[in-house]
């Protein structure tokens, strides 16, 4: 969590300093839902992410120098390039597709995840979504035919709506959406479908467990809501950082300004969870400290590799267009 974190706080800076171009998105915020759901997968399963992926990427152990390479367009990102933020795809961490078109890896998800039940594999596929992807016409002919077909799909939506200082408030209804609550559109189509605490790390792995658990065991396609309080940095049309994040917030929120102090004090997931750890006896502040101290020099070292990084020849364009080299 603390790694994604630092990695998008630094991305902000690269991106005003003019190391980055084009517009991108970042997960701060959500890290208590990506990092204890991906945690559930096996190595075998396939995930689908959207324009928002830097934080799946992360959690599933994409190495943050290369990921920053690849935003910035160099020859040493994961795609040489040309992925891009909004595009980046890593295979062999079973990210076989990253779309900023939204809804667009809905049905790609069903596809994987049919690909996995005629094979006979064991495996799983991950559908990892806004709420706003909900509105596209993919998402219920999507539903209905992984209900069908009993499609071993996980749809994981993370709904990232301004609930205001109350993290535990009621999803806000959607202005394009007329099934409410968004578990309502999963459930006419028989599947089970839950919500749950975006920001609270325990809750969200043992709700993802057990979904994994009866997708695993032949049940079908599972829905999951996770409800977070959207950053104040992403109230912009590009995301700004109210203040760079240190474990020490978790107890003196004082070094934010006053307009965002109430995200980081009740809604920050991050802050949440160093909190519980020293609360339940499971690291002191000190360790927490030690371990973002860490964090801090991966992200420094990642940077230095990825601005050392060349961009790549102008020829490189024309590589891996198609399946075989040789076709025209």
């Amino acid at each position: 969590m603390l790694l994604i974190r630092h990695f998008e706080e630094r991305l902000i800076a690269l991106h005003d300093a003019g190391k980055t171009r084009g517009h991108y998105h970042v997960y701060i915020g959500q890290e208590a839902t990506g990092v204890p759901a991906i945690a559930c997968l096996e190595p075998g399963d396939s995930l689908f992410t959207t324009h928002r992926n830097h934080g799946h990427l992360l959690a599933r152990g994409a190495e943050p120098a290369r990921l920053y390479a690849e935003i910035m367009g160099r020859s040493d990102g994961y795609n040489r390039g040309k992925g891009g933020t909004l595009h980046t795809a890593v295979p062999a961490l079973g990210f076989h597709h990253t779309s900023a078109i939204v809804g667009g890896i809905i049905p790609l998800a069903a596809g994987a995840a049919y690909a996995a039940k005629a094979r006979k594999t064991g495996a799983l596929a991950v559908c990892l979504i806004g709420d706003g992807a909900l509105e596209e016409g993919a998402a219920p002919e999507t539903l209905n035919i992984a209900s069908l077909w009993k499609l071993p799909v996980l749809f994981l939506c993370e709904n990232n709506g301004k609930y205001g200082a109350d993290r535990r408030a009621a999803a806000a209804q959607s202005q394009n959406m007329a099934a409410y609550p968004l578990t309502d559109l999963p459930g006419a189509y028989k599947i089970p479908a839950r919500q749950v605490d975006g920001t609270d790390a325990a809750e969200v792995y043992k709700v993802v467990s057990d979904a994994v658990e009866k997708i695993r065991g032949g049940e079908g396609p599972q829905f999951i809501e996770t409800q977070t309080v959207r950053w104040p940095g992403n109230d912009e049309n590009w995301p700004v950082a109210p203040a760079a994040t240190r474990i020490g917030l978790a107890w003196d929120v004082s070094p934010v300004p006053e307009k965002a102090r109430d995200w980081y004090r009740s809604c920050d997931p991050v802050l949440i969870f160093a909190r519980e750890l020293v609360e339940r006896g499971a690291a002191t502040r000190q360790a927490l400290v030690k371990i973002e101290d860490g964090v801090l020099k991966e992200v420094d070292d990642a940077v230095r590799f990825a601005l050392a990084s060349p961009y790549p020849e102008p020829q490189e364009a024309l590589r891996d267009v198609f399946a075989a080299e040789d076709r025209p």
